[in-house]
């Protein structure tokens, strides 16, 4: 397995993961919209996305980080907004190691945390997250306001 920092020439494979991610999360297929989506923020620098491939090239999987800041800290922070592996390919470590490198990544950039959310049966991605040293919120409530 590698991992790499996706570009332009990865859309095509990253879209095709984002989309099953977000059908995980109960959305219907659109890889049309969701090649639009990855190739703006890769063009735009508007996001950092690292993907896991096998030996064949074949991905295997996808992290997408956005950058930001805390104004308490007054430092750089990343939010690590997707992490997704192709269903064949889980329970092998690719998870684990696209986390790893988002951790590289968020360090060498200088930010001072790396932010995630997950949903609250996601138990296996939460037995992952604390095993790499990750640690539930317990003092802050998230909130959202739709628009």
């Amino acid at each position: 397995m590698h991992i790499s920092r996706a570009g332009i020439d990865d859309v095509a494979d990253v879209s095709r993961l984002f989309d099953e991610y977000r059908q995980f999360y109960a959305q219907a297929p659109a890889y049309t919209a969701c090649e639009r989506y990855i190739k703006a923020r890769l063009t735009h620098d508007e996001s950092v996305i690292f993907v896991a491939r096998a030996a064949d090239r074949e991905i295997l999987g996808f992290t997408q980080l956005y950058r930001s800041f805390c104004s308490v800290e007054m430092r750089a922070i990343c939010y690590l907004y997707d992490l997704y592996v192709a269903v064949d390919a889980r329970r092998t470590g690719v998870g684990r190691a696209l986390l790893e490198r988002a951790r590289e990544f968020a360090d060498a950039a200088g930010a001072v945390r790396l932010t995630l959310e997950t949903q609250t049966g996601n138990t296996a991605g939460q037995a992952l997250y604390e095993s790499l040293g990750w640690k539930r919120d317990v003092e802050f409530f998230t909130y959202h306001l739709e628009l």
